[in-house]
């Protein structure tokens, strides 16, 4: 059974115990979609000020397409290359952006969106989706986050 946790310490301290928790929560379970939908669920519950978390995963097009998430409906297709999410899947990078409306060719979504935070999701040496953070206020994303998701996102990988 699931319990809502309440974090403490510092928000590296706090981010250590979430990943604790996602390995605990996704441990012998073999569904790819269940797993992203659980750790989904599970950054929506621990992220403050955010309006949108969830994945983009690459399709048999070659695309991102929508994955598991938490918050309002969103675009279903993204090009590589295109928008905060397509960059950074194309580039493997993680991009975090203080202000999306000074991102060349951002793709709005959500009205509500101010900041976003994208980080890939590689598996076996190839990028196989991104998760997507959005938050209603500008500059919501730090260096502490950026370094806590890639850890997020790494231990996920071995779940999917």
């Amino acid at each position: 059974m699931f319990q809502a946790e309440f974090y403490s310490g510092t928000k590296q301290e706090k981010y250590e115990q979430l990943i604790k928790q996602l390995r605990a929560l996704l441990e012998g379970e073999p569904n790819r979609i269940a797993n992203l939908a659980n750790a989904a669920a599970l950054l929506n519950q621990f992220l403050t000020n955010i309006n949108w978390v969830g994945f983009y995963l690459i399709d048999e097009k070659g695309e991102l397409a929508l994955g598991p998430f938490q918050g309002l409906p969103a675009c279903t297709r993204i090009p590589l290359g295109r928008g905060v999410c397509g960059t950074s899947a194309l580039n493997r990078k993680i991009l975090r952006v203080a202000d999306v409306h000074e991102f060349p060719g951002h793709i709005a979504c959500d009205a509500a969106s101010q900041s976003e935070i994208v980080v890939p999701l590689v598996k076996d040496a190839q990028v196989i989706g991104v998760l997507d953070i959005d938050a209603p206020i500008k500059d919501r994303f730090d260096a502490i986050d950026e370094e806590c998701l890639e850890q997020f996102v790494d231990v996920l990988a071995l779940y999917i």
